[in-house]
């Protein structure tokens, strides 16, 4: 239980939970065996309105917050990483849209996503530039009322499942700042010369679809285009810290809890030298590691969130969450395997999955690296600004009633 919840997040909660159980974990080992992309639970889990949860309520929206959102990420996450990341994913797209989207682009495609008939991705990365989003090589020509778009983009999520992709391209030449030549654009998936490469099957995250996207001379609508042109890196930065992280948080966090839902019981019925591993002393410690792990990572990604529901100043908090959730995600599960010993090593034990997918959960919204290289700008006094201080009022939540306002 934590001081950020209310009784609302904690009913919530139960709800996901059930659904987890009942309709995702049935198939959590046919995904890890076949390592093919998931489409059925993808779509019971998108059909259950939560792309909505930030998307405001006047487009159809839950607007319940970004903690109900993390709610429902980790609960998701305890049972399948997999369908976790998907529904992470899917908010990336969509925040792009809520942050800088026009009102008629709003009412066209968030009240689709929030009923799930559309499902979103973002394509910013590329091969050669990687996190160096500036770098990029993908262009935008403008072509009358339309822009020609070429590029490959990488490690796009949802990426053969997606309906519309948030896509950052170059529309500025070299002359130009590496703040203003780039802009963002929604391409529909089934515009002509879209393609989605041929998926290859990663290490971790069996039923995630994370794969290539290629745009050979798209033609997309200069009304297709996300704020002006220039502000692509803007588009990007903003979804990255405001949903990608917090996002990204909530999986390892999911990953965190089922490491311990695994570990713990493991210790106490596994007997070495007539008592059980709990006991002895080495075992103590590391489950002791493991639950200090799990209870700070909560309170670091509730706080974090619990501001940015309140529209207050919160990018270092969220920067913050990632890093040490992330970490402690791929500690704990490291640890959970040596537990087990040889029995981490067999697939009907899912800690060596959970292993797996913690290290998926590092690069993507910045590696560990970058997490810290922000915080060091912080305190070395290095001002970039914060999104969440220009962003944030578009998903904070109402303040409560006052006594009067309850009383009338």
């Amino acid at each position: 239980m934590s001081v950020f919840e209310t009784d609302d997040h904690r009913s919530f909660r139960e709800d996901v939970r059930d659904f987890a159980a009942s309709e995702v974990t049935p198939y959590v080992s046919q995904m890890e065996t076949s390592a093919h992309i998931d489409t059925e639970v993808s779509s019971w889990i998108v059909a259950q309105g939560w792309l909505g949860l930030t998307i405001p309520r006047k487009y159809g929206g839950i607007g319940a917050g970004h903690l109900t959102k993390t709610i429902a990420i980790e609960e998701i996450s305890r049972v399948s990483a997999a369908m976790g990341a998907m529904l992470q994913a899917s908010q990336l797209g969509a925040s792009m849209i809520i942050h800088y989207g026009t009102e008629e682009q709003k009412q066209e495609w968030l009240p689709q996503i929030a009923t799930g008939e559309c499902l979103p991705t973002i394509a910013v990365t590329e091969a050669e530039s990687g996190g160096h989003v500036a770098g990029m090589q993908a262009t935008a020509r403008r072509d009358g009322d339309h822009y020609i778009l070429n590029g490959h983009k990488v490690y796009v999520g949802n990426s053969h499942i997606g309906h519309v992709h948030g896509v950052v391209a170059r529309t500025g030449d070299a002359g130009t700042r590496p703040s203003e030549r780039l802009s963002a654009f929604l391409v529909e998936a089934d515009r002509p010369g879209v393609r989605c490469v041929p998926y290859q099957s990663t290490w971790g995250l069996h039923g995630f679809s994370f794969g290539d996207l290629v745009f050979d001379n798209v033609r997309v609508p200069a009304g297709n285009r996300l704020g002006d042109e220039g502000e692509g890196l803007d588009v990007a930065y903003s979804s990255s810290i405001l949903y990608g992280r917090p996002n990204l948080t909530a999986v390892a966090l999911g990953i965190l809890q089922a490491t311990a839902d695994a570990t713990v019981p493991f210790t106490k019925e596994r007997h070495r030298y007539g008592e059980p591993l709990a006991h002895h002393p080495v075992i103590g410690q590391r489950i002791g590691r493991l639950e200090h792990r799990l209870r700070t990572a909560r309170t670091l990604a509730y706080q974090a969130v619990h501001m940015l529901d309140h529209g207050l100043a919160c990018d270092n908090e969220l920067i913050n969450a990632k890093y040490y959730t992330v970490e402690a995600a791929l500690d704990a599960t490291r640890d959970a395997v040596r537990i087990h010993g040889g029995a981490g090593l067999r697939t009907d034990r899912p800690v060596g999955r959970y292993y797996r997918d913690a290290i998926h959960v590092d690069a993507p919204a910045g590696t560990a690296e970058i997490q810290l290289h922000r915080l060091a700008e912080t305190a070395l006094d290095i001002n970039r600004g914060q999104w969440s201080e220009r962003l944030a009022h578009l998903t904070a939540l109402p303040p409560p009633a006052t006594a009067n306002e309850n009383a009338a």
